[in-house]
């Protein structure tokens, strides 16, 4: 019921608390605390993702702009930056990725339904990184392969039905992404599409025995023996279809089955891509690896409009806690647009939330104030500049 809560109160109320307190109890996070909870850190942070804030004084600032309202927001601590400076650094960044995995649940069950464009019955998931620089002296574990150049990467697994990241780690720049085939378990039926950076047999082997498949675009030096072709419906779209196996006996020892080799006209050129699913067809295969650019608008919105570039701590623990965190953000805005069924994008819940989070009117009628931007009509009250 509204009565009068604030639209930061309302927006929090979507949150599993009960989940949370056992993430909490799971790692200890509230363990000799006595004023600043996990819960007040949370807070704190997903105020600061919302309202777009950069640094920890503007956080402090902020809050303590509306400290009357502080404690109907749910923050039951007193806000200073050494404060949260410390509960970034010290508490356990598993807590806000256990928190994130519940949320990332819920939401995964909320989108279910949602039609990806071609008749799939089984998940399909798209796997990719994304870089973001630091600077070395502050960040000095934050290493990359270029010398005096400091970088971590976000390594993603996102599901293709919802744009929901189902699983994200968090690494130094060195660690190639090939090792995050390594991190996760495979779903048996699943499709994971990735790009050629992740091509590596002996691991796309491993994930083929555990009932799993994977659909990616292969390295142009890839040799192989075609066994026989498959008829092709549409030459427009797809150049041909065939089974065939690797031709150097070293990484076909790596590999020993049959792969599906494809190749897919894109404009004026094409694109080779490898799997090991044999029943779709081969126009439902050339359509779901151009879902693979989901991943991308993925990384290029998160960092565009969450922060995650300008980090409130230098310590990996507080790296992670704001990576997860904002993570969760991201989720728990997609959950209450599904729950409110609402048509706005996420980037406009978002702009729309950083400036009512202190008014104290319903989320729908917020959301409802949403303009339309289809509308062709002109504006009766704009400037004419040049005349005719």
């Amino acid at each position: 019921m509204h009565q009068g809560r604030y639209v930061f109160a309302q927006l929090m109320q979507h949150l599993p608390l009960q989940a949370f307190r056992r993430a909490v109890d799971r790692f200890d996070g509230d363990r000799y605390v006595i004023r600043f909870s996990c819960m007040d850190q949370f807070l704190c942070m997903a105020f600061a993702q919302l309202a777009g804030r950069e640094s920890l004084r503007e956080i402090e600032i902020c809050l303590r702009a509306h400290a009357a309202k502080l404690y109907h927001l749910g923050i039951r601590g007193n806000v200073a930056r050494s404060t949260l400076a410390d509960a970034n650094e010290k508490r356990d960044w598993h807590i806000y990725a256990d928190f994130a995995q519940r949320l990332i649940a819920i939401a995964r069950r909320l989108y279910a339904d949602e039609p990806l464009g071609e008749e799939l019955q089984q998940a399909a998931y798209a796997l990719d990184s994304t870089t973001i620089e630091l600077c070395l002296s502050v960040f000095p574990w934050a290493k990359t392969v270029h010398p005096g150049c400091g970088a971590i990467k976000l390594h993603t697994l996102l599901d293709l039905r919802c744009s929901i990241p189902t699983d994200v780690r968090v690494s130094e720049g060195l660690r190639h992404d090939i090792h995050m085939l390594d991190d996760f378990a495979p779903e048996p039926g699943a499709i994971y599409v990735m790009d050629r950076g992740y091509l590596d047999f002996v691991r796309l082997f491993r994930l083929h025995r555990a009932g799993a498949f994977f659909l990616m675009r292969a390295k142009k030096n890839l040799r192989v023996t075609r066994r026989y072709s498959l008829p092709v419906e549409d030459r427009q779209a797809i150049i041909c279809d065939q089974t065939v196996v690797l031709a150097r006996e070293v990484v076909r020892h790596r590999y020993p089955d049959p792969l599906r080799r494809l190749r897919v006209r894109d404009d004026d050129s094409s694109i080779v891509l490898i799997t090991n699913h044999f029943g779709l067809p081969a126009h439902s295969l050339s359509a779901l690896y151009r879902h693979r650019w989901q991943i991308e608008i993925f990384f290029k919105w998160i960092k565009q409009h969450l922060r995650i570039k300008a980090f409130f701590g230098t310590s990996p623990n507080a790296v992670k806690t704001q990576v997860w965190i904002a993570v969760s953000v991201y989720v728990l805005i997609a959950i209450v647009r599904k729950r409110l069924n609402t048509t706005a994008s996420l980037h406009d819940l978002l702009q729309i939330l950083s400036v009512t989070l202190f008014e104290q009117t319903t989320l729908e009628c917020v959301f409802a104030a949403h303009p339309s931007h289809d509308s062709e009509e002109p504006i009766g009250n704009q400037l004419i500049l040049f005349r005719d």
